[in-house]
């Protein structure tokens, strides 16, 4: 017994010096991991947001070069399949025939704002819609919002100020898709790429696009920024860059994240050969 009790006040513990060594090295290990997890961590976020920016584009040209490819799809004469604004970013505008919904007056008109009576059914018109009446003889046309539909009587009504002449018998009334797309960079932290149908309010088409470019290859084989007759048209460069949304989950200055530029081509099939 005397002997268990000698041993155990003979034990020794840690000096104090000892006790400040352990915790240094314990510290620098410690800050090692942390500092690894830290690095790790925003590594992951930057891959993250590099990924979300590169699907993010390319959904977006992806569909840009569906719709560019439509321009000019059933289109009448006085409409220009593509309107082009050079500029930085760039704006497009193509339309062309997306519903096969179309009628013809079945009487003159007797003042520019007369009902517009049909010889077909025009149940397939909205009410709200942006439809486009001309005259195939003459050329003459013009956009107008349809403000009312009489189906029994075939008649399309309109604002009385929407029209600027009165139409002939037989003037096509027909429904165009008229889309625009452009950059919106009012907001320097969230450039989004916009999209704009007639008589409608843009609607965002793809988060954080910064530049949106498009060069016109013509007939003749030269590539322009600015066409000046959408018919000579036979290819379209697209060039779309996203940037990364975010560093470390936060909203950056434009100077601060990664980008991403992706391109395309688009061959226009419904304008002139």
């Amino acid at each position: 017994m005397w002997n268990l009790l000698r041993n155990m006040t003979d034990q020794r513990g840690f000096s104090f010096l000892e006790v400040i060594i352990s915790l240094a090295v314990m510290g620098v290990v410690t800050t090692a991991i942390f500092h690894l997890y830290v690095t790790q961590h925003k590594n992951y976020l930057t891959q993250e947001n590099i990924t979300v920016v590169q699907q993010n584009a390319r959904a977006a040209i992806d569909e840009l070069v569906r719709q560019v490819r439509m321009a000019g799809h059933q289109l009448p004469d006085p409409v220009p399949a593509i309107v082009a604004s050079d500029g930085n970013p760039d704006t497009i505008v193509v339309s062309y025939v997306s519903a096969d919904c179309d009628t013809y007056l079945a009487d003159s008109m007797s003042s520019s704002s007369s009902e517009l009576l049909c010889a077909t059914d025009v149940s397939c018109f909205k009410e709200g819609q942006w439809v486009y009446i001309y005259e195939p003889d003459s050329g003459d046309g013009e956009w107008f919002p349809i403000s009312q539909i009489d189906t029994a009587a075939n008649g399309l009504r309109h604002d009385t100020q929407a029209l600027s002449k009165a139409y002939a018998k037989d003037a096509i009334v027909i429904v165009l898709d008229e889309v625009r797309f452009f950059v919106d960079n009012s907001d320097p932290n969230q450039p989004n790429l916009m999209m704009q149908r007639r008589g409608q309010v843009a609607q965002v088409f793809a988060e954080n696009v910064v530049d949106l470019q498009f060069q016109y290859r013509m007939k003749n084989g030269m590539i322009v920024d600015e066409p000046l007759y959408a018919g000579n048209i036979r290819e379209i460069l697209v060039r779309i860059t996203g940037r990364t949304p975010t560093v470390d989950g936060e909203i950056v200055q434009p100077g601060e994240c990664s980008t991403r530029t992706f391109s395309s081509s688009v061959f226009l099939r419904n304008l002139g050969v």
